[in-house]
């Protein structure tokens, strides 16, 4: 399994990927479908997706338990399957 990445530059890197990805995405979307009402939904969904994985990775651990540190998604969800508090 790989480890986690440590060096900065590589985590910059893959923050700008993120958000390259994202706005390519975006900007697809709507070519696809030029439409005010399709750029605010677009706006509300990227929002409430940023806000909820601010909520699972930074808010649970430093306002609800601090042992909630997981390094993912997959991690998070896997760890309230197997009803486990920690990765």
């Amino acid at each position: 399994m790989l480890g986690d990445i440590h060096n900065h530059r590589l985590l910059y890197a893959k923050a700008g990927l993120f958000v390259l990805l994202g706005g390519i995405a975006s900007v697809l979307i709507l070519i696809e479908h030029p439409e005010w009402s399709i750029a605010a939904l677009l706006v509300v969904a990227i929002w409430s997706f940023c806000r909820a994985y601010y909520f699972l990775f930074y808010v649970l651990e430093h306002y609800v338990d601090p042992s909630m540190r997981y390094s993912g998604l997959f991690a998070s969800l896997k760890a309230r399957l197997m009803g486990k508090k920690s990765r």
